[in-house]
């Protein structure tokens, strides 16, 4: 009996000490990731989602991490190597959310809406840009965002192996890749907005210059409110689509860099 107890103590002793080596690497990412890692959401709630994330995906991986449970390198690097993996995959995923605020906020600019604060985020920011981020969050978690993520962490092992950290030539290479990536895309979603401004003051230019006793000022900023507004009726959409199929691009193939 007492044989049977010792074997069924290590046993359940070895999967907790999987599952802390897998929670290392999970929680770090989900105090980040678009959606789960939010200010907006309790700690707690993001706790309890690392601890779910964490029991689907350790069983997964158990044969990834079991070389770290050795006795020769227990308590070793992967105490840190852990959350530093997790940490840029998060802050990977994190940039699509930026991309999100940095196309509010270059929309807001351009349609004269920067004065209009959403005030729901840690940090205040155009109307426009807490519109595209709660819209394309509540579109990724639709489209099955936590179901993908799982299928990351599940391929994160096999690219990234526990226990060492990735080449830093590699990781390099695969941070500014994404972030150009990124800043393309919020160029582009905002591209419809930038170019109607652009018409609307060289219009507004023309108009002056041809009738100088018109305030073409108070004239022109209804009209720019009000096509910024149908504007964004129109692209926002679009937009939006774009950004969530750039999401599952990336989702599909994460590690092109450090493959």
């Amino acid at each position: 009996m007492s044989e049977i107890l010792k074997a069924t103590l290590d046993y359940t002793g070895q999967g907790l000490l999987a599952g802390f080596i897998v929670f290392l690497r999970l929680g770090a990412a989900l105090a980040v990731l678009p959606a789960f890692g939010e200010h907006s959401v309790p700690q707690r709630v993001r706790l309890a989602l690392a601890l779910g994330l964490t029991i689907i995906t350790a069983p997964a991986v158990a044969s990834e991490v079991a070389p770290l449970m050795e006795g020769a390198r227990l308590m070793t690097p992967w105490l840190a190597t852990e959350p530093v993996i997790g940490l840029a995959i998060g802050l990977v995923l994190r940039l699509f959310v930026l991309a999100l605020q940095m196309a509010g906020a270059i929309i807001a600019q351009s349609t004269s809406l920067a004065q209009i604060f959403g005030g729901a985020g840690v940090e205040p920011m155009p109307a426009v840009g807490h519109l595209l981020t709660m819209g394309g969050l509540a579109l990724a978690v639709t489209a099955g965002l936590h179901v993908k993520l799982v299928s990351l962490f599940l391929l994160s092992y096999e690219v990234l192996p526990p226990g060492r950290l990735p080449a830093a030539e590699d990781m390099l290479q695969w941070g500014l890749g994404h972030m150009v990536r990124v800043f393309a895309l919020a160029f582009t979603l905002a591209a419809p907005f930038v170019i109607a401004a652009l018409i609307y003051n060289l219009a507004l230019g023309a108009i002056n210059r041809a009738m100088p006793q018109l305030m073409v000022a108070f004239v022109g900023a209804p009209a720019l409110t009000l096509g910024g507004l149908a504007l964004m009726a129109i692209a926002l959409p679009l937009g939006l689509a774009l950004w969530v199929d750039q999401l599952n691009a990336f989702l599909v193939a994460p590690f092109e860099a450090v493959r």
